[in-house]
Protein backbone atom coordinates (compact mmCIF):
# COMPACT_ATOMS: atom_id res chain seq x y z
CA UNK A 1 0.00 0.00 0.00
CA UNK A 2 1.46 3.78 -0.98
CA UNK A 3 0.75 5.97 1.79
CA UNK A 4 1.43 9.52 1.37
CA UNK A 5 1.35 12.05 4.24
CA UNK A 6 3.75 14.67 3.11
CA UNK A 7 3.56 15.77 -0.75
CA UNK A 8 6.63 18.01 -0.87
CA UNK A 9 9.89 16.31 0.53
CA UNK A 10 12.43 19.23 -1.47
CA UNK A 11 14.61 16.05 -2.33
CA UNK A 12 13.96 17.36 -5.61
CA UNK A 13 15.21 20.98 -5.17
CA UNK A 14 18.40 20.06 -7.10
CA UNK A 15 16.77 18.99 -10.11
CA UNK A 16 16.95 15.39 -9.13
CA UNK A 17 14.50 12.46 -8.65
CA UNK A 18 14.54 8.84 -7.01
CA UNK A 19 13.90 5.72 -8.91
CA UNK A 20 12.23 3.09 -7.11
CA UNK A 21 15.18 1.94 -6.09
CA UNK A 22 16.61 5.08 -4.34
CA UNK A 23 18.73 5.63 -7.54
CA UNK A 24 18.97 9.56 -8.18
CA UNK A 25 18.71 10.77 -11.19
CA UNK A 26 18.60 14.19 -13.16
CA UNK A 27 14.69 15.04 -13.67
CA UNK A 28 15.38 15.17 -17.09
CA UNK A 29 17.10 11.82 -17.43
CA UNK A 30 15.18 9.78 -20.15
CA UNK A 31 14.36 7.31 -17.89
CA UNK A 32 12.01 9.85 -15.91
CA UNK A 33 10.96 11.88 -19.25
CA UNK A 34 9.74 8.31 -20.25
CA UNK A 35 7.69 7.62 -17.25
CA UNK A 36 6.77 11.42 -16.67
CA UNK A 37 5.42 11.06 -20.59
CA UNK A 38 3.32 7.28 -19.18
CA UNK A 39 2.11 9.61 -16.48
CA UNK A 40 0.83 12.55 -19.03
CA UNK A 41 -0.34 9.94 -21.07
CA UNK A 42 -2.98 9.20 -18.29
CA UNK A 43 -3.75 12.93 -17.53
CA UNK A 44 -5.42 12.91 -20.68
CA UNK A 45 -6.95 10.12 -20.43
CA UNK A 46 -8.72 11.38 -17.55
CA UNK A 47 -9.32 14.14 -19.28
CA UNK A 48 -11.03 12.78 -22.39
CA UNK A 49 -12.85 10.46 -20.25
CA UNK A 50 -15.03 14.20 -18.85
CA UNK A 51 -16.41 13.38 -22.05
CA UNK A 52 -16.49 9.22 -22.18
CA UNK A 53 -19.20 8.83 -19.15
CA UNK A 54 -21.95 8.35 -22.08
CA UNK A 55 -20.63 4.96 -23.03
CA UNK A 56 -20.03 2.71 -20.08
CA UNK A 57 -18.26 0.02 -21.77
CA UNK A 58 -15.80 2.93 -23.15
CA UNK A 59 -15.32 4.78 -19.92
CA UNK A 60 -14.66 1.24 -17.98
CA UNK A 61 -12.17 0.26 -20.43
CA UNK A 62 -10.59 3.55 -20.60
CA UNK A 63 -10.90 3.68 -16.27
CA UNK A 64 -8.46 -0.07 -16.42
CA UNK A 65 -6.00 1.41 -18.70
CA UNK A 66 -5.81 4.60 -16.34
CA UNK A 67 -4.85 1.77 -13.51
CA UNK A 68 -2.37 -0.03 -16.07
CA UNK A 69 -0.72 3.25 -16.83
CA UNK A 70 0.56 3.40 -12.89
CA UNK A 71 1.64 -0.29 -13.00
CA UNK A 72 3.29 0.88 -16.47
CA UNK A 73 4.87 3.77 -14.59
CA UNK A 74 6.13 1.98 -11.98
CA UNK A 75 7.77 -0.53 -14.29
CA UNK A 76 9.78 2.39 -15.71
CA UNK A 77 11.07 3.34 -12.76
CA UNK A 78 12.52 -0.07 -11.65
CA UNK A 79 15.09 -0.39 -14.13
CA UNK A 80 16.24 -4.37 -14.21
CA UNK A 81 19.57 -4.27 -13.11
CA UNK A 82 19.74 -7.57 -12.67
CA UNK A 83 20.31 -6.91 -8.85
CA UNK A 84 18.10 -8.18 -6.69
CA UNK A 85 15.74 -5.72 -4.76
CA UNK A 86 14.35 -6.70 -1.22
CA UNK A 87 10.60 -6.53 -3.44
CA UNK A 88 9.00 -8.21 -6.35
CA UNK A 89 9.37 -5.25 -8.64
CA UNK A 90 5.59 -4.34 -10.61
CA UNK A 91 5.76 -5.28 -14.33
CA UNK A 92 3.89 -5.32 -17.27
CA UNK A 93 2.83 -8.51 -18.22
CA UNK A 94 1.58 -10.03 -20.99
CA UNK A 95 -1.66 -10.47 -20.08
CA UNK A 96 -2.37 -6.52 -19.85
CA UNK A 97 -1.15 -6.42 -23.91
CA UNK A 98 -3.38 -9.19 -24.67
CA UNK A 99 -6.56 -7.53 -23.05
CA UNK A 100 -5.64 -4.10 -24.90
CA UNK A 101 -5.59 -6.38 -28.13
CA UNK A 102 -9.11 -7.55 -26.95
CA UNK A 103 -10.79 -4.73 -26.30
CA UNK A 104 -9.31 -2.84 -29.58
CA UNK A 105 -11.11 -5.78 -31.39
CA UNK A 106 -14.06 -5.55 -29.61
CA UNK A 107 -14.55 -2.06 -29.97
CA UNK A 108 -13.56 -2.33 -34.35
CA UNK A 109 -16.45 -4.41 -34.97
CA UNK A 110 -18.42 -1.18 -34.18
CA UNK A 111 -16.72 0.22 -37.06
CA UNK A 112 -16.47 0.81 -40.81
CA UNK A 113 -13.53 -0.29 -42.33
CA UNK A 114 -11.23 3.49 -43.33
CA UNK A 115 -10.93 4.96 -46.75
CA UNK A 116 -9.01 8.16 -45.18
CA UNK A 117 -7.28 9.29 -42.71
CA UNK A 118 -9.21 10.69 -40.09
CA UNK A 119 -8.06 14.21 -38.29
CA UNK A 120 -8.30 14.79 -35.25
CA UNK A 121 -11.20 16.04 -33.68
CA UNK A 122 -15.40 15.85 -33.88
CA UNK A 123 -17.11 15.20 -30.62
CA UNK A 124 -15.05 16.57 -27.31
CA UNK A 125 -14.59 12.94 -26.53
CA UNK A 126 -12.73 11.78 -29.96
CA UNK A 127 -10.65 15.03 -30.05
CA UNK A 128 -9.68 14.36 -26.11
CA UNK A 129 -8.76 10.89 -27.31
CA UNK A 130 -6.29 11.67 -30.34
CA UNK A 131 -4.49 14.09 -28.08
CA UNK A 132 -4.60 11.22 -25.49
CA UNK A 133 -3.36 8.93 -28.38
CA UNK A 134 -0.47 11.54 -29.96
CA UNK A 135 0.99 12.00 -26.12
CA UNK A 136 1.26 8.19 -25.83
CA UNK A 137 2.68 7.87 -29.31
CA UNK A 138 5.64 10.26 -27.37
CA UNK A 139 5.96 7.70 -24.61
CA UNK A 140 6.38 4.56 -26.84
CA UNK A 141 9.23 6.69 -28.62
CA UNK A 142 11.11 7.79 -25.23
CA UNK A 143 10.55 4.27 -24.27
CA UNK A 144 12.48 2.80 -27.56
CA UNK A 145 14.78 5.76 -27.41
CA UNK A 146 15.29 4.35 -23.25
CA UNK A 147 15.23 0.51 -24.26
CA UNK A 148 17.60 1.22 -27.11
CA UNK A 149 20.66 2.21 -24.78
CA UNK A 150 22.79 0.22 -23.33
CA UNK A 151 23.11 0.60 -19.92
CA UNK A 152 19.37 0.81 -19.59
CA UNK A 153 16.98 -1.81 -19.79
CA UNK A 154 13.08 -1.58 -21.00
CA UNK A 155 10.74 -4.69 -20.51
CA UNK A 156 9.37 -6.05 -23.68
CA UNK A 157 5.60 -5.63 -22.57
CA UNK A 158 6.25 -2.16 -21.16
CA UNK A 159 6.73 -1.36 -25.48
CA UNK A 160 4.40 -3.11 -26.31
CA UNK A 161 1.64 -1.97 -24.04
CA UNK A 162 2.41 2.03 -25.00
CA UNK A 163 1.93 0.38 -28.62
CA UNK A 164 -0.87 -1.05 -28.34
CA UNK A 165 -2.32 1.53 -26.51
CA UNK A 166 -1.92 4.44 -29.06
CA UNK A 167 -3.80 1.99 -31.49
CA UNK A 168 -6.51 2.01 -28.85
CA UNK A 169 -7.09 5.33 -28.56
CA UNK A 170 -7.22 5.87 -31.84
CA UNK A 171 -10.19 3.45 -32.47
CA UNK A 172 -11.63 4.59 -28.89
CA UNK A 173 -12.13 8.30 -30.67
CA UNK A 174 -13.26 6.62 -33.93
CA UNK A 175 -16.30 5.20 -31.34
CA UNK A 176 -16.59 8.64 -29.57
CA UNK A 177 -16.96 10.06 -32.60
CA UNK A 178 -20.74 8.31 -32.95
CA UNK A 179 -18.87 4.73 -34.05
CA UNK A 180 -16.87 6.49 -36.94
CA UNK A 181 -19.82 8.22 -38.72
CA UNK A 182 -18.81 11.62 -37.42
CA UNK A 183 -15.06 11.13 -38.03
CA UNK A 184 -13.25 14.35 -39.63
CA UNK A 185 -11.59 12.87 -42.62
CA UNK A 186 -8.65 14.08 -44.37
CA UNK A 187 -8.89 15.44 -48.15
CA UNK A 188 -5.70 15.26 -49.63
CA UNK A 189 -5.24 18.55 -51.06
CA UNK A 190 -8.68 19.70 -50.07
CA UNK A 191 -7.35 23.87 -49.12
CA UNK A 192 -4.87 24.21 -52.41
Amino acid sequence: MVVLNRIYTRTGDKGTTALASGERRPKNDLRIETYGTVDETNATIGMARLHTGADPVLDGMLARIQNDLFDLGADLATPDTGEPLPYEPLRVIESQVARLEAEIDTLNERLEPLRSFVLPGGSPAAAALHLARTVCRRAERLAVALAGRPEERVSENAVKYLNRLSDFLFVAARIANDDGRADVLWVPGKTR
